[in-house]
């Protein structure tokens, strides 16, 4: 049986007792159902995990106690930045699930012309944190000892106004000629894919006048949600760790 994993943004040391945040207790106790005695691994996002055992679990509280700590590392060799044009609800839940477990480094949602969700104010760092908790819950479930940044929302321009010393530049785009059969230039990469509807016309004038270069997946044009699948598996089996 796999062993539950468990984050805890918190410094981690052999021997400690620990008690559980909220997620973590809801996580162990009122989802996985664990009872005291249990094996758990917790992990803090600064590389490595403790193999650990639960040794209170209550309704409310829970108390794990660390054992030994393995000092394991899941990045891949490949530093990829994804940025996403936001998509409507469980599209981009789906997106952000799927590119922490395909291994991204981070992730940067950003508004584009063709955005229809409506994230004013308050309202975007709440669904900002929401996606965060998404990678963290991702992170747990794949294995991953680091977890990715989702950035704060911006707008496609101010994001692109940005310096960057990335050399490897690339925006998803049917129209293209140029496929992922390119060569890569260095240890990171940025990807930019738009939401539903893709991006407009000035908008992928814009990214290529900040270096960006055009790559298609194929003949078809896909869902934005499966284009991030494709593409991230396709750069990770090319550079990455995926064999």
């Amino acid at each position: 049986m796999r062993i539950p994993r468990i984050y805890q943004p918190v410094s981690l040391v052999t021997g400690q007792r620990l008690e559980l945040d909220g997620n973590g207790v809801n996580h162990a106790v009122r989802v996985l159902r664990l009872k005291s005695g249990a094996p758990v691994i917790l992990f803090n996002g600064e590389g490595g995990a403790f193999d650990a055992v639960l040794v209170e679990a209550e309704r409310r509280r829970a108390v794990v106690e660390l054992r030994t700590f393995r000092d394991e590392e899941t990045e891949s060799p490949l530093a990829i930045t994804l940025v996403q044009g936001i998509s409507r609800g469980d599209r981009m839940d789906y997106t952000i699930q799927k590119a922490v477990e395909l291994g991204v480094a981070r992730i940067v949602p950003v508004v584009t012309a063709r955005t229809v969700v409506d994230l004013k104010g308050e309202r975007r760092e709440k669904r900002r944190e929401r996606w965060q908790a998404r990678a963290i819950a991702a992170c747990e479930q794949c294995g991953r000892n680091r977890v990715p940044e989702v950035a704060p929302i911006l707008a496609l321009d101010e994001w692109l106004a940005r310096p960057t010393t990335a050399v490897d530049c690339w925006m998803l785009d049917h129209r293209s000629e140029a496929g992922l059969a390119v060569d890569l230039a260095g240890a990171a990469a940025t990807l930019l894919i738009g939401p539903e509807g893709g991006l407009t016309a000035n908008e992928r004038s814009l990214a290529l006048s900040r270096g960006y270069r055009g790559l298609r997946l194929g003949p078809r044009v896909l869902r934005t949600e499966t284009a991030s699948v494709v593409a991230l598996t396709i750069m990770q089996h090319r550079w990455g760790d995926l064999r």
